[in-house]
């Protein structure tokens, strides 16, 4: 392949040759500018000129948070269609599509292993299915999770990345929420330890259970949390809400959160944090 071709005795460019470039710049939402996405990629998925904290997958997530060596379980479990639902595509299709797409059967990936020198359970949401929505496995999941910190006697975090109850499953989804709650009260009744991550976005269900039922809630900065979005809001009120509403800088100030911690920081936070909360007096 050359750059340039012969023609009529004059070197001209050559449109075979093709140089591609789709993918390998970001813009920014937070600064604006654009960024060679190999800086992003190195740089933990943030923004190296302002801090932007774009989205983390799942696998990423484990990958960052737990030393080499951990175990990935329960991750056989797959959603079914109970209502049969359909909008704008049937809800099997959306499944099947998502799950080819992500290479997981649903919105949440659990991990067993260690965080410095601490044993730990890791529940981590992927936002890339279907929204990380919570339907019937999200719940079952995360319930597995506790269930095995019980066992175990191993402190739980999970990670939300959320748009909230998945509306396809219907009253099934919105169960979740009590069932994820309940068996977080054990946890919190035997004195394990349980730590909410909350990063962009965390709507809806999973805001009103268990993504505010840490024993200590930490989120990403800058990122949206919730329950309804603040257009709703707005037209509900009918009111102006304040600059900043529903950022987790907001929540930290209402007291609504306990730290915003930097996703580069967030593995050494963690681990000390369990360890002030395990230490026997």
């Amino acid at each position: 392949m050359t750059w340039f071709k012969r023609d009529d005795n004059e070197i001209q460019p050559n449109d075979d040759h093709e140089v591609k470039t789709e993918g390998l710049w970001v813009k920014c939402p937070g600064c604006r500018k654009t960024i060679w996405k190999a800086d992003i990629d190195a740089n933990l998925q943030v923004c190296p000129n302002c801090g932007h904290h774009f989205k983390f997958s799942a696998r990423e997530r484990i990958e960052n948070l737990l030393e080499p060596g951990f175990e990935l379980v329960d991750l056989d479990l797959v959603s079914t269609d109970p209502l049969e639902f359909t909008d704008l595509k049937p809800y099997k299709s959306r499944l099947a599509q998502t799950q080819k797409k992500t290479g997981l059967n649903d919105a949440i990936i659990n991990a067993v292993g260690r965080m410095g020198d601490l044993d730990v359970i890791l529940s981590v949401m992927e936002y890339g299915f279907i929204g990380g929505s919570m339907g019937a496995v999200v719940g079952e999941t995360i319930t597995r999770a506790a269930d095995r910190a019980l066992e175990s006697r191993r402190p739980l975090i999970v990670v939300s990345a959320s748009g909230g109850a998945r509306m396809q499953e219907g009253i099934a989804s919105l169960m979740q929420l009590a069932k994820v709650s309940s068996v977080l009260a054990k946890l919190d009744d035997a004195k394990i330890p349980y730590i909410s991550l909350i990063t962009d976005p965390t709507y809806g269900g999973v805001t009103a259970s268990f993504a505010m039922l840490g024993d200590l809630n930490i989120a990403e900065p800058g990122a949206l949390i919730g329950f309804a979005g603040p257009r709703v809001i707005e037209q509900t009120i009918r009111q102006k809400l304040p600059e900043g509403f529903q950022r987790s800088e907001f929540l930290l100030e209402h007291g609504f959160l306990d730290a915003i911690v930097e996703r580069k920081d967030l593995k050494s936070y963690l681990a000390q944090s369990l360890k002030w909360m395990t230490e026997k007096a």
